[in-house]
Formats: C-alpha cells, structure tokens, sequence
C-alpha cells in the first residue's frame, strides 16, 4: 500500500496512542489518593519502547482485526509490565536508583507508595480487559481467554515464577537450561501475552494463535538474550541505567556460559525462527511483526 507509514512512524503512532489512553485510564469519577495516582502515573509516564502494546495491536492487525479494539489490552500488558518494574527496583528486589534515565519510584515516593502502585497497576490491568466486550462489542469468550493467559503467563507459572526464579539464581545459576527458564518466563512469557490477546481480539484461530505463541517464545528469548549482551557491551547514555550491572552483581548470563559472539548468534538464530513461524501461518497482514522482531535483534538499548 503506498499511504503504509514506515516501521518508524508505525511504532510511534501507536505509543502515542497507547501513552494517551493511559493517561486517561483511571475512570474519572473514582476517587483515588493523590499521592498513589502519582506514583502510578510517574512509572507509566517514565518512557520506554512500549513493545509489548506495540505487539498486541501489530498482532490483532497482522490477523485482520482492528486495531483500535485491541488498545485496552495493549494498555493493560503495559499496566503489568509497568508493575514489574517498579517491583523489581525495590531495595529487596534488585535495589536500582534509575530507571530509563529517570529516578526509580520508590525513590521519588517512598517504598510503601511504590508497592501499592505496583499493585494498583495490575489489578487494573484486569479492570481494563475486562470491559473490553462492552465497549467494542466483542464475544466475552475471548475476552475471558485474555484474562485466563494474563493471571497464568503474569503469575506463578509465568513471569513471577521467572523472577523468583531470577532471585534463587543470584546463588549460583549452573546451567544454560536454568537460565533459559528464567528468561522465558521473566520476560518472555508478557511478549507470548501480547501476541495472544492481538490475535484472540482479532478472532484467530487455534493454528494462527500457536504461531504467534512460537513467534513470542522466539522473540522473547531473543529479547532476553540481547538484553545480557547490552549489559555488556551497550551505552549507558541509550540505555538509560548502568552497564555491566550484571557482572558487577556477579550475575549468570548468556554471555557468561556460552560467550558474546554466540550470544549474538543464538539471538540472529531465534529471531529467524520467529519470523518463520509467522510466514509459515498465511496471516492475512504479517509485515509488522517481521519488521518487529528485526527492531528487536539490532536494538542498542
């Protein structure tokens, strides 16, 4: 299509569209203290890629499906991801200052206000998928199936679990596979949500939701693995935090067992896998998520 905006354009239009729903995704008339809807807004607000709403919507359109009716559920996987993060950054948890270049929220707010924004965001993030029927007019069975993946690949199973097990592994990770699991699930288990709930609002079909879920479990070690070499070799001044953090935590990486170049190879050979998963499929439109996954693989922060 000639009027088709390039990659670039593409992913800033959508973080635009996803930063100003956002914005206004608290009902107005609930009354809300001052100070938690701050903190909440200070994280959501702090900038970032917005990948996992950009996946979301790029999936539902690479099925066919609108994007616009998929806006909610790419708000909420950023709800959650958000809520990640600032947890993450607490003193008991990974204890950073920065984050994106900017205060982390416990040192802006205080710990106990940073927590409950934690905990607002992803209660909020279920809210916010579920009044999606409603308002797009859209069958509740998805929508349930949405909210099913959100509690398993957010929870225990998924992305708490790989962080749990991110914590137990700062005693000493002894093997690729251990590490392997934690990656999966600490990161790549929201980017498998976020093609899943684009392609449920999008009324795929089972063969075409079990291509994006390979795509997302290719893109989201990829992802994870880009992420160890960036520790290493990537500039502060992009990625917004310290580098060789992980070496100075004496943290196990892919770099650490099986060393740079093969690092980056494995990153190039899981990215091929992804894209083929999707050409593999016949979606009706699957340009963007190709042009995603080769974002991802050359991204410098």
């Amino acid at each position: 299509m000639s009027d088709r905006v390039s990659f670039q354009e593409y992913m800033q239009q959508i973080s635009e569209k996803v930063t100003a729903s956002l914005e206004d995704s608290l009902p107005h008339h609930w009354q809300v203290p001052s100070s938690l809807k701050e903190s909440m807004t200070y994280s959501l607000m702090a900038g970032g890629k917005r990948l996992r709403p950009l996946l979301v919507i790029a999936a539902c359109e690479a099925l066919g499906g609108n994007g616009e009716a998929a806006l909610d559920a790419a708000c909420a996987v950023e709800m959650v991801h958000t809520y990640s993060l600032i947890h993450d950054d607490l003193p008991a948890m990974d204890n950073d200052d920065y984050r994106r270049g900017k205060l982390t929220n416990h040192k802006v707010y205080g710990e106990a206000t940073a927590i409950l924004a934690g905990d607002a965001l992803l209660t909020h993030a279920f809210y916010t998928i579920a009044r999606i029927s409603a308002k797009h007019g859209i069958d509740a069975a998805p929508i349930l199936a949405i909210v099913q993946d959100l509690a398993e690949m957010a929870g225990p199973r998924g992305m708490v679990g790989g962080q749990a097990a991110d914590m137990e592994g700062e005693q000493g990770v002894t093997d690729l596979e251990h590490l392997q699991y934690i990656h999966q699930h600490k990161t790549g288990d929201l980017i498998i949500f976020s093609l899943l709930a684009g392609g449920r609002i999008a009324g795929g079909s089972e063969r075409e939701l079990e291509a994006l879920r390979t795509f997302g479990s290719r893109l989201g070690l990829a992802f994870q693995i880009q992420d160890d070499i960036l520790d290493l070799v990537g500039d502060e001044a992009k990625l917004g935090k310290k580098t060789q953090s992980d070496i100075k935590q004496e943290k196990v990486t892919y770099p650490y067992f099986i060393g740079l170049e093969a690092s980056q190879q494995q990153v190039e050979s899981l990215t091929r896998e992804a894209k083929a998963a999707v050409l593999n499929a016949g979606f009706q439109d699957p340009e963007r998520l190709l042009e995603i996954a080769d974002y991802l693989m050359h991204r410098d922060h």
